[in-house]
């Protein structure tokens, strides 16, 4: 259970909650240029583009769940189960590469959206886990700049990467479906209503929003993509990176999972571990903790990024108010 959107207003920002039912050890983390990044089947890549976002670092090793780099280029990876499907056999032709690499391998070498595309044709998603301890994740990916988005799906039936006008991803059923299904909402207006139930004189709305009567408000996939896409289609922000940020935030909010709300087949309760905003365009990245509503920040310039090591940062947990008497 996951949702990305990204949102380009007075520039551009993406972010993503993380719903789950635990933590995995994840914090923010840089990688700088000269980390070298190794790969199962594919060559090591000494020297890349510098990379912010949250990691599980095992073995000194990024695990990202999201990042951006230092070009502006943003992934996110999302739970597929049942859904995802990778290759026991390697390509010959393409290179092959895992999907816990895949976050490396694209924003390594990848400044835009553009040669994301063209090195995803290259690629081949084949199955193999990081460690015996850590199986892969069923996943696929939202990748965007200022530019669009696109989303990455491989399945049994092949990888598939479908344009994505929306801007906004979550899990289940696959992404044709997802954009299909809008047009089940195409009636949903911010404004106020006509009256078009008839020629009745007198029907007046009784208070405003009404035009959006009948927006999803459960916490399914499908619906969680319909209210993201429309809030985030119909978003207004003011021209500072502070209102951009508060805004994506609150868009995260709105499909935000609450303790108690959602609670999975072995009995564990869903929530909404953190959220996450990325300007891209200066590299920062804002996040805030379940418990913790408080904004934090990592700046990917304020760090020398011709360095070798990972720059970790743990995340803010407890919660913090500020008191004004």
């Amino acid at each position: 259970m996951c949702t990305s959107i990204a949102m380009a207003k007075n520039g551009f920002y993406f972010g993503r909650n993380m719903d789950l039912n635990y933590e995995f050890g994840e914090r923010v983390v840089i990688t700088p240029r000269n980390y070298p990044f190794s790969f199962r089947m594919a060559e090591e890549l000494p020297r890349h583009y510098a990379i912010i976002g949250m990691a599980r670092t095992e073995n000194g090793y990024p695990l990202y769940a999201e990042a951006a780099n230092e070009k502006g280029l943003c992934i996110a990876g999302l739970n597929f189960p049942e859904n995802a499907w990778y290759s026991p056999m390697p390509d010959p032709v393409k290179t092959n590469v895992s999907p816990f690499e895949l976050i490396p391998w694209l924003l390594g070498r990848c400044a835009n959206l553009t040669e994301a595309r063209h090195l995803l044709n290259r690629t081949h998603l084949i199955a193999i886990p990081f460690s015996p301890d850590l199986p892969l994740s069923p996943l696929h990916w939202h990748i965007a700049d200022k530019t669009g988005s696109i989303v990455l799906e491989s399945t049994k039936e092949g990888i598939f990467v479908y344009d994505n006008p929306v801007g906004v991803m979550t899990n289940n059923p696959p992404f044709p479906f997802q954009l299909q299904n809008l047009c089940q909402y195409m009636n949903l207006m911010p404004g106020t209503p006509d009256n078009c139930f008839s020629t009745v004189s007198g029907l007046k709305p009784f208070g405003q929003g009404l035009g959006s009567v009948g927006l999803p408000g459960d916490f399914s996939p499908a619906s969680r993509f319909v209210k993201a896409a429309y809030l985030s289609l119909n978003s207004v922000c003011r021209e500072n990176e502070e209102s951009c940020i508060a805004q994506l935030f609150h868009l995260l909010d709105s499909v935000a999972m609450v303790r108690g709300s959602v609670i999975i087949p072995d009995k564990q309760l869903d929530i909404t571990t953190y959220s996450c905003c990325i300007d891209a365009d200066r590299g920062r990245y804002y996040y805030r903790s379940y418990e913790n509503s408080g904004i934090a920040g990592v700046d990917l310039y304020h760090e020398n990024l011709d360095t070798k090591a990972l720059i970790p940062y743990p995340l803010k947990r407890k919660t913090s108010i500020a008191w004004e008497n």
